[in-house]
């Protein structure tokens, strides 16, 4: 670009071609001589643009003829889909030989499979389910009714797909995910997929019967024409073909009934989920029979289990279509790893299907942390939040403040309240849903989420404290109703800033699993995470003695004797006593830490760039903001931990109180397998970490071949001391 006059008359080389208006004393140039001329001038390193060319329009602007970058460029054979099919990249029949074009026709199953599963990893579906161009012209194969039924279902089971990863709203973790560039997700007689697939499947079971027929039994069966001519075949490629026809048939009915309002499809779907399960180890074990000879065992990057490449696709073909964004680069996955990707899936949605559907919300929320530990993908998770929230009311069913007041501990009378109608009152439910929403995405997006709403949980209980103190003014020419509302408060009050501790400690654990601290942080972390754990564990004991106050209220109404009263405020609950193994564990590690820091010098903070004040102010910046805990500084921190020594931690071993605690909750956790697994991790953590420390000391402190490493071999937030001799 140049400016009209004297930059423009100056080039006496060459003139304008075309001048286009581009704004006030602007046109455009051809400008390729001035830019050859400066090139010979730049040397390395230097840059060169106009006065109106800024770096932030170097940085917008696309790149040129680049295949990564270009959308426009000639990436591909052909420019159209029609001009594809004229080219007979798409033919229907696929083969006249009828053999052949069955063959053919399972490989184009198979490749479906591998772009679905991909498709899912987060690439686009323009350049992976849709570089069929069978979909692309789904009336062309009318005449092929094997092949149009499979397209048919294909498509309705990709919007069935989007659907729920819309309304569920976790498609922003993926923002291509989503996006159908235009393409045709639905059409005439979509609802009729499955029956148009039954009738399929019913004509291809009866040509499986014939060609399995004992002789005497065939001429009764010889009206059944074959699936195709070779008879020695004819087994193998009816029942390669009838499991993935199952398949997609009982997936699609997956999807389907857990769909259906308030988890009324969770039965349903888990039978479904039990044939999609054995339809793929059926589909598996097809292999050996279609193998290519040519291509033998290698199939580990082939996307067919014949191991030949598929009719029909194009995948360059879609990419001017995703203009406003740079086309990816993509790489299929196999079949084999699609195969492998739906089994994860269907497991994932299995353990969904198997929830309870528990009202309490601390339940759920143990719930969803042991379902992410394997790292569900996007279409599970989406599933997860619509089940969990429905119509703004969990499952569908129960309104948020009631599993709020279930929540604090409160009287079942007191869902109905009419405080549930004021203005913060439906804030904090909001709060909640979108809390409950959070825990469903993956972990990157979470830990970010819980980072930023902290603020709104710690502002929601001032309004809280507000609002309650402004109710109980008004009532208080009705005393029934404020000792009502009064208890109401308390409960809720006290809740919330459970609620915000329990968010804190899941954004610090969160941070272990990204791996975002250095080991010379740990102490830190670990101290930081032993003050909320502290905290926490002290709002759900006020959460526990508010509601043994109520139960001794109902208590006195039937004459309990006080002996009962007292062993009941003396039970602590077993969740109580797991969150006490966590608080030991990080109190033994900060201590362990913090030792090795003060005697040994080692995992000390002594980078060029950021400090240690620098780096706990990086780490716990949007807790400090939400005063999480108060008073808590990086000054507090140094002052607990300068002290440490192994003396001392030799002396108050907290690895063996973690290690005793969980033994003796081994009986109040019997029936819960997750608990069972998360007690055998605290004590292998708590057993190895004792064993260090005693050989630490016993070897000697100073000891200069003494080597110190922490690893998480056994939890995945609570590390592992690894002691060796160089």
């Amino acid at each position: 670009m140049a400016e009209a006059g004297s930059e423009v008359d100056g080039c006496d080389n060459h003139s304008p071609t075309a001048s286009i208006s581009s704004g006030e004393n602007t046109v455009w140039a051809d400008v390729s001589p001035l830019l050859i001329a400066a090139c010979k001038d730049l040397q390395d390193g230097e840059l060169i643009h106009g006065e109106n060319f800024s770096l932030f329009a170097a940085m917008s602007a696309l790149e040129i003829m680049d295949p990564k970058m270009d959308s426009g460029v000639d990436n591909g054979r052909y420019y159209s889909v029609d001009e594809a099919i004229e080219n007979g990249a798409a033919p229907v029949p696929i083969s006249f030989d009828k053999t052949i074009d069955v063959q053919c026709t399972i490989d184009i199953m198979d490749h479906l499979l591998s772009c679905e599963a991909t498709w899912h990893k987060g690439h686009s579906l323009a350049q992976t389910i849709f570089s069929c161009i069978y979909l692309l012209r789904l009336d062309r194969t009318l005449a092929h009714p094997l092949l149009h039924s499979y397209c048919r279902i294909i498509r309705s089971t990709c919007n069935a797909v989007i659907s729920v990863v819309s309304d569920a709203r976790t498609h922003e973790e993926e923002d291509l995910f989503t996006m159908a560039y235009g393409l045709t997700l639905t059409g005439d007689g979509d609802d009729k997929c499955l029956s148009l697939l039954n009738a399929i499947e019913e004509t291809l079971s009866r040509q499986l019967r014939a060609c399995k027929a004992p002789s005497s039994k065939r001429r009764v069966l010889e009206d059944i024409e074959p699936l195709q001519n070779n008879l020695a075949l004819e087994e193998g490629l009816c029942k390669a073909l009838l499991c993935r026809l199952r398949f997609r048939k009982h997936f699609y009915h997956v999807l389907i009934s857990m769909r259906r309002p308030q988890g009324r499809g969770l039965e349903l779907a888990r039978k479904h989920i039990s044939s999609c399960l054995l339809e793929l180890e059926r589909i598996r074990k097809s292999w050996e029979f279609l193998r290519d000879k040519v291509f033998g065992d290698n199939i580990e990057d082939r996307t067919t289990a014949s191991g030949r490449q598929p009719i029909g696709f194009d995948p360059n073909l879609n990419l001017r279509l995703s203009a406003p964004t740079p086309p990816r680069s993509i790489k299929t996955l196999s079949w084999i790893k699609a195969i492998e990707y739906f089994e994860k899936l269907l497991n994932d949605l299995d353990i969904i299907c198997s929830f309870s559907m528990d009202p309490l919300v601390e339940n759920i929320l143990w719930f969803v942390v042991q379902f992410q530990k394997s790292q569900p993908d996007l279409v599970a998770r989406s599933h997860l939040q619509l089940l969990l929230i429905q119509d703004a009311k969990l499952y569908g069913r129960d309104s948020i403040f009631a599993v709020i007041c279930r929540a604090a501990a409160l009287p079942e009378v007191t869902k109905d309240h009419d405080i549930q109608k004021d203005e913060v009152v439906m804030q904090l439910g909001g709060l909640l849903i979108n809390l409950l929403k959070i825990v469903c995405t993956n972990i990157a997006w979470q830990r970010r989420k819980l980072g930023k709403i902290l603020h709104d949980w710690r502002v929601i209980h001032m309004q809280l404290e507000f609002t309650f103190k402004k109710v109980l003014a008004e009532m208080s020419s009705f005393p029934s109703e404020e000792n009502v509302c009064m208890r109401l408060a308390k409960h809720i009050l006290i809740w919330v800033e459970e609620q915000t501790y329990w968010i804190a400690s899941r954004f610090l654990i969160l941070g272990f699993e990204l791996e975002l601290y250095s080991p010379s942080e740990y102490c830190m972390v670990y101290w930081y995470l032993y003050v909320i754990l502290i905290k926490l564990a002290e709002k759900i004991h006020l959460k526990v003695v508010a509601a043994n106050d109520i139960s001794k209220r109902k208590g006195k109404k039937k004459r309990d004797s006080s002996m009962e009263l007292r062993q009941k405020d003396y039970q602590i609950p077993p969740t109580d006593s797991l969150l006490q193994c966590h608080i030991c564990l990080a109190e033994g590690l900060t201590m362990m830490l913090a030792s090795l820091r003060n005697e040994r010098k080692v995992f000390q903070c002594l980078g060029p760039f950021n400090t240690e004040d620098e780096r706990f102010s990086q780490h716990f910046e949007l807790l400090q903001k939400a005063w999480l805990p108060e008073y808590t500084t990086y000054f507090t921190f140094r002052e607990y931990t300068s002290r440490a020594s192994f003396s001392t931690l030799i002396m108050y071993n907290r690895f063996k109180d973690a290690q005793r605690i969980a033994k003796e909750l081994k009986d109040s956790f019997e029936n819960d397998p997750e608990k069972m697994d998360e007690l055998k991790r605290i004590e292998q953590v708590a057993e190895h970490n004792s064993i260090a420390l005693n050989l630490i000391c016993r070897v000697g402190v100073i000891d200069p071949s003494l080597k110190v490493s922490f690893e998480f071999s056994h939890h995945p937030y609570f590390a592992v001391a690894v002691v060796k001799r160089s």
